[in-house]
């Protein structure tokens, strides 16, 4: 198992490499900052690129790393185990995550089972979000394909505006800018004939019969 260690903070990098290189199977190939993970991942071509969640300022590095090295399993560790910071790492296509109370070999473990397409589950509520996501984005069987046209972006961003955060932490969440929000939302308006973002989540609850956050917290 290659693992190449992505983070901003050097003693993390070390002491990452320092502890994993202890288990057998597993090769700590390098270590790189966010800046330069990019490049170093597409030259070295890892099993696993372990990224830095606890320092991420957005989840475009995940998207580009994913982009650059189709052949490598990109998994976040030190993740907070949040339903929309989960949603966030699932919806960039991260291949798993490892919570920041995890220990060495939890880790391992993970990583071990990821390899093997033994995908570790998100929790049970970022599950039934995402897969709410995808049946509604994608019509899914529930009749509602014409009523609710959003795209999957679009339905990710109602989520997450029906938890109450800001549209610059729905940004940091997915890794675009807040401006890029305030378009989508613009555009969720003018597709649900609805004036303002509060009304966002009643109109998908009058069509879907459900509140988006019963879809998080079922």
């Amino acid at each position: 198992m290659r693992i190449l260690v992505v983070s901003d903070v050097r003693i993390v990098q070390e002491g990452l490499h320092s502890v994993l290189a202890q288990w057998d199977g597993v090769d700590m190939i390098s270590t790189v900052d966010m800046q330069h993970a990019r490049d170093q991942s597409a030259q070295l071509n890892p099993d696993i690129v372990l990224v830095d969640a606890a320092r991420l300022e957005g989840i475009g590095i995940v998207r580009e790393l994913i982009a650059s090295s189709p052949h490598s399993k990109v998994v976040a560790f030190g993740v907070k185990e949040t339903d929309a910071g989960v949603l966030a790492l699932a919806a960039a296509g991260t291949a798993g995550w490892v919570g920041d109370s995890a220990a060495s070999d939890e880790m391992v473990g993970v990583l071990e089972r990821i390899l093997r397409e033994e995908l570790r589950s998100p929790p049970r509520p970022v599950k039934t979000e995402c897969h709410h996501v995808a049946r509604l984005s994608e019509g899914g069987g529930n009749g509602h394909a014409d009523t609710v046209p959003l795209s999957p972006r679009e339905l990710q961003i109602a989520h997450l505006l029906e938890t109450g955060l800001t549209n610059k932490a729905i940004g940091r969440q997915l890794g675009i800018e807040a401006a890029t929000v305030k378009n989508h939302l613009h555009n969720i308006c003018e597709k649900l004939k609805v004036h303002r973002r509060g009304e966002i989540a009643a109109r998908i609850r009058a069509v879907l019969g459900v509140r988006t956050t019963q879809l998080v917290h079922q």
